[in-house]
């Protein structure tokens, strides 16, 4: 399944894992926001958002690492990149 149908159908979440103050500069709308050094914190509240998790950062350098944290532990994810790919196709189903 491909990133731009996991969104496209509304199948998944989307988890931002960049700063709380990036993540209030700009984000895709419905998004969750859960920093990259937060993500071990948070792994119930992880496990209970819809999957798969579409991950995205400012480059997809911290949610590449996101993912591989997640998948070790379980969690269907995959790496969106850059929020703003991400947020380009949630913007074509709005």
């Amino acid at each position: 399944m491909t990133i731009e149908h996991i969104i496209k159908e509304k199948k998944g979440t989307i988890l931002d894992v960049r700063t709380r103050d990036e993540f209030m500069g700009g984000h895709v709308t419905g998004s969750f926001n859960i920093p990259l050094q937060d993500i071990h914190f948070n792994i119930n509240e992880i496990k209970s958002m819809k999957m798969p998790l579409v991950l995205c950062c400012a480059s997809g350098g911290r949610s590449g690492q996101a993912q591989r944290f997640l998948l070790q532990h379980g969690i269907d994810c995959v790496n969106g990149g850059s929020w703003l790919d991400v947020n380009y196709f949630q913007s074509q189903i709005l």
